[in-house]
């Protein structure tokens, strides 16, 4: 984990000051050159989001974000709000990071690695706003019981087509009762979206939404007879998918 006390940049003395210093010299006089200094002591908070959630992107543009992130912050900034400004900061420097990479996503990811994403991002903002810490990715994975080397993967998709993920480094590091690993829940989504339309409609309904076939027929507007073929129909063509 970093320790936001580690943002820091070198004053007129060659002295280390911090994030919250920086700032805090900012707020008593708003001159350009406490703004450059709040930006130096904030580069590594901003590179660490980056690292996390830029793979693959260009990281100078994705700085840029980062600065702007972390300037929107000065100028909204309150010690009333109860926080530092460092924590304050990094939840504008994520967010800006997260949205400008998430806004341009374009490929396919199987539904699994979009909630791994979810569960990372609010993993990473809890973790921050509480401590004022920053997850790395092994207690990020440990949390999430992927392996480490899937983080990487599971923030890229999205970002690149499908087959440029390498989806089996995206595994459960321990086995759940009750649980398909995670691997096998990938697996099993890829060969659904190789099913007709109706077919995925049944078993969604059936094994997700928890609807008996009488309720599925009604949504429907077929007879329940059909509902039972189609569901068998469905799990075979599943069955010589998966073997």
């Amino acid at each position: 984990m970093i320790d936001k006390g580690k943002f820091k940049c070198i004053d007129e003395n060659n002295r280390e000051i911090s994030l919250d210093m920086t700032a805090e010299l900012y707020f008593r006089n708003e001159s350009q050159e406490n703004v450059e200094k709040v930006i130096e002591a904030g580069r590594r908070l901003i590179l660490h989001f980056i690292q996390l959630y830029g793979r693959g992107r260009s990281r100078e543009d994705l700085y840029q974000v980062g600065v702007l992130g972390l300037l929107k912050a000065l100028k909204r900034y309150d010690p009333s709000f109860g926080s530092t400004f460092a924590t304050y900061a990094g939840s504008f420097v994520i967010g800006e990071i997260r949205h400008y990479v998430r806004k341009e996503t374009a490929y396919y990811m199987p539904r699994t690695v979009e909630k791994l994403q979810n569960r990372m991002d609010c993993l990473v903002e809890d973790q921050f706003s509480r401590t004022g810490e920053i997850p790395d990715p092994e207690s990020i994975a440990k949390k999430l019981n992927i392996r480490e080397e899937g983080i990487y993967e599971v923030m890229r998709s999205g970002l690149v087509p499908l087959d440029e993920i390498d989806l089996s480094k995206v595994a459960s590091s321990r086995h759940e009762t009750f649980k398909l690993p995670i691997e096998e829940r990938i697996m099993l989504e890829q060969a659904i979206k190789k099913l007709t339309d109706t077919q995925r409609k049944v078993i969604d309904m059936l094994f997700y939404k928890d609807m008996t076939q009488v309720q599925a027929a009604e949504n429907l507007d077929m007879n329940q007879r059909k509902v039972s073929r189609v569901l068998h129909t469905g799990l075979e063509k599943l069955k010589k998918l998966l073997a």
